[in-house]
């Protein structure tokens, strides 16, 4: 069976990202310079798929505005997923934009598109009832297990209780038309319908072929994977924008002044400004229409579009939002960090901070390493900022 249609599951918040993922969903992140999910169209429109159905649902806007029909001459049809109830559920909302088998992966994963053609090729060559792609990974407890046997899946785990497992199910599979019956038939769990489930009911009557897969597979779960995120792509080389010098990439429309200094691997997206004497890089990106001011320093941070910085500011292992504004002096030293997530504190992160889209901060601001500001807070000049500042908050001294 031919497969030229794929399914991209894009309908997640992603509530661990928070406070980022305030106003957009967790695919509409960046991942270096550009959105995760248009490393994820990518790779799907180079591994030859025609057509391309998207599942969104919260801020679903946020992705349908930035995509629009097309992608590289590949239409794009989007179906909504009202209320998270599942990867099945989700799944489920194709039904009827899909005629024929269907290649289904997560749009909030990088991967690489050699990935994408052998789950597809494998599909089409021995035609089990599924194929899915697994790779080593050290913590398979996260993402969970899958137990091979002569390449055929007999169990999934998916919230694996030891380490003793090295396979992970890497999200990207290969079905038939059959397989929305079989979400259909699969019992609830908790209110929710995961694919997973109707996975390993598949497992227990046919035949499910698990594909191994190497390369760049890298998931943000967390804020602070942001900044792993981008160094896998630097480090990579996936990046659209031309390569100025060895792992120096600079749009044309960027402006980078004579006196400035970028140290590789660095990006600088399209109309975005470096001043004199400022110094950006290693392992950092500069979104579009990214001011980094005169003397700053940007090391090891993603700094997302219309972010502005001014003169002197320091920013070690930080990650901002869009439209961030942040007064000269003000200075942000670095991990490592213990940061709370929900009821979690995660020790020793590599994270200095966190600020959301629109925040403000007048000059000589600090940042405790692990802080997380929410959008559209204010910090007035001269205040340090520790733990948690909330949605339009104000700190004053």
């Amino acid at each position: 069976m031919s497969v030229s249609t794929a399914v991209v599951l894009a309908a997640g918040e992603g509530t661990r990202l928070r406070p980022l993922t305030r106003n957009r969903p967790k695919p509409m992140l960046p991942a270096a310079d550009r959105p995760i999910l248009e490393y994820v169209f990518d790779a799907l429109v180079e591994a030859g798929m025609d057509r391309l159905v998207c599942v969104v649902g919260y801020k679903h806007d946020r992705v349908q505005d930035h995509f629009g029909p097309t992608y590289r001459d590949r239409p794009v049809e989007y179906v909504r997923q009202h209320k998270q109830l599942g990867s099945g559920h989700a799944l489920l909302q194709a039904r009827s934009a899909v005629d024929g088998p269907a290649l289904v992966v997560n749009g909030d994963r990088l991967v690489e598109t050699d990935m994408v053609e052998r789950v597809v090729d494998t599909f089409e060559r021995d035609d089990p009832a599924a194929a899915l792609a697994v790779l080593q990974h050290p913590d398979a407890q996260q993402y969970g297990a899958v137990v091979l046997q002569n390449d055929e899946i007999v169990e999934i785990i998916e919230k694996p209780t030891t380490d003793d497992y090295r396979l992970i199910n890497a999200g990207i599979y290969a079905f038939g038309a059959d397989i929305f019956d079989a979400i259909a038939d699969t019992p609830r769990s908790a209110g929710e319908l995961a694919l997973t489930d109707t996975i390993s009911r598949l497992v227990d009557e046919e035949h499910v072929q698990g594909v191994h897969c190497e390369g760049m597979w890298v998931d943000a779960t967390y804020p602070w994977d942001l900044l792993t995120v981008a160094t896998e792509v630097l480090a990579r080389g996936r990046t659209d924008t031309p390569e100025r010098r060895e792992g120096v990439w600079v749009d044309d429309d960027a402006r980078v002044h004579d006196a400035a200094t970028l140290r590789a691997p660095v990006v600088v997206g399209p109309d975005s400004e470096v001043g004199p004497g400022a110094v950006v890089g290693p392992d950092t990106a500069l979104g579009r229409n990214v001011t980094v001011g005169a003397n700053a320093t940007v090391e090891a941070s993603v700094l997302d579009a219309d972010t502005r910085i001014d003169a002197g500011t320091i920013l070690l292992d930080t990650v901002t939002g869009q439209d961030v504004h942040l007064g000269a002096g003000s200075v942000a030293p670095g991990g490592p960090a213990d940061v709370r997530v929900g009821n979690r504190v995660f020790e020793d992160q590599r994270l200095g901070a966190v600020l959301a889209d629109r925040v403000r901060a007048a000059g000589d601001v600090s940042f405790e390493p692990g802080a997380l500001v929410g959008p559209s807070a204010t910090l007035h000049a001269g205040v340090t900022v520790d733990g948690q500042i909330g949605e339009d908050a104000e700190v004053v001294r």
